[in-house]
């Protein structure tokens, strides 16, 4: 038991730690996962969805800590019992989702791994195994280090922790996973290769022949079978290759895509904002000396936003800026940039610079 105990106790450890690491590089992307699981179509709980960021933030503090206090030993008990809630609790979730379809990547590696439904279902009930050997045998959890230096240990966790969830909130992921990191052609990132895996889908075609209902699977041709029609399903086997970037484009009022257009010009910035009905009043005040810069030395500049028209026109006149904004997807908004408002410069669709508007004094022109 001693031995089962060392190593569940070092793999649960780490991987808690590794785990909320990831989600506290992007507690808000986490955050949006929250308010998807929360929403009236998966738990049906919508109140909690303004609480899901200081939620998401707590959550994977408490996470990382868990993880620190296991491999140090500090407080086997409480860790022990906290770390089993926990794991009870998401493999509930893991298994609604799955076993519902309602949520198609759990969030539990952010973006920088993705996983789906089941796997991540698999994934807790390994977890879970683990922890019940460290619950069963929580006296042999001692503690690596003298009591004080295990208190600062602890002490310290909570302490980084913290620290490291406020700075990527008032600036950016530490690590960027998702498709529009620095360096990444958006135009590439929409684009499906040639000889790209393609989807795999069965069709279920219901006959009835000679009174009795039968049931014949093709890849889609409609079956040669001698009896009467009655019904069709389908089903994705396997969903073939998924480009990185999807959901993005750039639109006018008039619903005219301009997406290659923009992102064909040498020297384009993009500010973003998901929502200008939520923009943030301190950013939104930095926008138009940016911009006035930014046009005076040859560059394109133009908003993305999934808000309406009226709101735009009401936005631009109370900054005075001399931009317009264009409609893109709110989901894809809220993955190009961690901020509202954020700022991009593009040079023929590969990101060049990324900022969070706290650090717009930090952009190159």
């Amino acid at each position: 038991m001693r031995i089962l105990v060392s190593i569940s106790r070092i793999l649960v450890g780490v991987l808690f730690i590794i785990s909320g690491l990831i989600k506290l590089n992007d507690p808000l992307g986490f955050s949006y996962k929250l308010q998807e699981y929360f929403s009236v179509d998966v738990l049906n709980i919508p109140f909690l969805e303004p609480y899901a960021l200081i939620i998401s933030v707590l959550v994977v503090v408490f996470e990382v800590v868990l993880g620190v206090f296991l491999i140090i030993g500090y407080k086997p008990k409480f860790t022990v019992w906290s770390l089993l809630g926990m794991i009870v609790f998401f493999t509930f979730l893991t298994f609604y989702s799955a076993y519902f379809d309602k949520v198609k990547d759990c969030g539990c590696f952010g973006d920088a791994l993705k996983l789906t439904p089941w796997e991540s279902f698999t994934k807790d009930v390994i977890l879970l195994i683990l922890i019940l050997i460290l619950f069963i045998g929580s006296k042999h959890i001692k503690p690596v280090f003298s009591s004080l230096q295990t208190t600062i240990l602890a002490l310290l966790s909570f302490i980084f922790s913290f620290w490291l969830g406020y700075h990527v909130l008032m600036h950016l992921p530490v690590i960027d996973f998702r498709a529009y990191k620095i360096g990444n052609n958006i135009l590439e990132g929409m684009s499906t290769p040639e000889n790209a895996p393609k989807p795999i889908v069965e069709y279920y075609w219901k006959f009835k022949v000679n009174g009795e209902e039968k049931i014949i699977t093709t890849d889609g041709s409609y079956p040669d079978v001698d009896g009467d029609y009655v019904d069709v399903d389908s089903k994705v086997i396997d969903e073939g290759y998924k480009p990185p970037v999807v959901d993005f484009s750039i639109e006018n009022s008039e619903g005219d895509n301009l997406t290659e257009q923009f992102l064909s010009e040498d020297n384009l910035i993009i500010v973003v904002s998901y929502s200008l009905e939520h923009i943030e009043k301190s950013g939104a005040e930095k926008l138009k000396a940016m911009s006035d810069e930014a046009i005076k030395k040859g560059y394109k500049v133009i908003g993305l936003t999934a808000s309406g028209e009226e709101t735009k026109q009401q936005i631009k006149k109370t900054y005075g800026l001399n931009f317009d904004f264009y409609l893109c997807d709110e989901k894809a908004l809220k993955t190009v940039v961690r901020s509202n408002p954020g700022i991009l410069e593009l040079d023929r669709g590969t990101v060049k610079q990324k900022v969070h508007w706290n650090d717009i004094d930090e952009l190159k022109l």
